[in-house]
């Protein structure tokens, strides 16, 4: 495998794509320049619900961070699999079984040591924050409903909540994969197609109330491929070189108010738009 970089533009309307625990669900801003953001923990979690929806948590495809799992009883079964004994010695040993069996230990890496240690793993995929365009306004809407959850309410007319959400804004990732680390935990072309896909598809099974259908969209995934495993480009430059600009005046509420424009690529690095 050769070294990749990727640039992945998303949309959101009307929808929260990212809220901040610590800012009573918020949609995460930069708080100097009030940019949206979107973490990299989010749009992992898209990755990984996408492959557990597709592979139906099947070998080599089963997901190791996802709800209600017991990672210890997971590592366990490591090592009855492989018939080592349960010891930090033999850590490295199960390390690769893991590798093999869950395809987001090796996309993403995993820190396995636990009290049922199977080692850590460094991923050949990172992800950067998301950071939109533009800055962004976050909106509040009161939201009422007729049924109540205590007797005590019962004469209540109705409860109150709140919900938030962006009106429009573009945001923008990077992503790199580095080959060495894929030799490392064993992650294929096809795993690379797999991420690929998934993030292509990252919002067309991730509907809910805070991000109903057609609220957020995938627009482009702009992939960057080497013809070597080092490079022939910082991944700076290559980022530099796509770029989008507001076409529009006034506040942007559609994708058609933008224009991605392409410079020109080193020599040695081909590009393809995925979506």
């Amino acid at each position: 495998m050769n070294r990749h970089d990727f640039i992945f533009y998303f949309d959101v309307i009307d929808a929260n794509p990212n809220g901040d625990p610590d800012a009573g669900n918020l949609p995460r801003v930069d708080a100097e320049t009030q940019h949206g953001l979107v973490t990299d923990v989010c749009l992992k979690r898209k990755i990984r619900n996408f492959v557990d929806l597709t592979k139906k948590d099947e070998p080599p495809h089963r997901i190791y961070f996802k709800e209600k799992v017991v990672h210890n009883r997971q590592h366990t079964e490591a090592y009855e699999a492989t018939g080592k004994k349960v010891s930090n010695k033999e850590a490295e040993g199960v390390k690769e079984w893991m590798c093999k069996q869950y395809y987001d230990i090796r996309t993403f890496g995993a820190v396995m040591s636990t009290a049922v240690n199977c080692g850590q793993v460094r991923g050949p995929i990172q992800l950067s924050f998301s950071r939109s365009v533009d800055p962004i306004v976050a909106s509040e809407h009161a939201i009422t409903r007729s049924s109540v959850t205590n007797e005590k309410d019962l004469e209540k007319e109705r409860t109150m909540g709140r919900k938030f959400t962006v009106p429009y804004a573009l945001y923008r990732a990077h992503g790199f994969v580095n080959p060495f680390l894929a030799q490392d935990t064993g992650f294929s072309e096809d795993d690379l197609k797999l991420t690929f896909q998934a993030l292509a598809n990252a919002f067309q099974f991730d509907q809910s109330a805070a991000r109903p259908a057609g609220s957020m969209n995938a627009r482009h995934l702009f992939v960057f491929e080497h013809d070597s495993q080092l490079g022939k480009a910082p991944s700076h430059k290559l980022f530099e070189s796509v770029t989008a600009t507001r076409t529009s005046e006034g506040s942007a509420r559609s994708f058609s108010d933008y224009q991605i424009d392409i410079g020109e690529l080193s020599a040695g690095v081909t590009m393809k738009d995925l979506i």
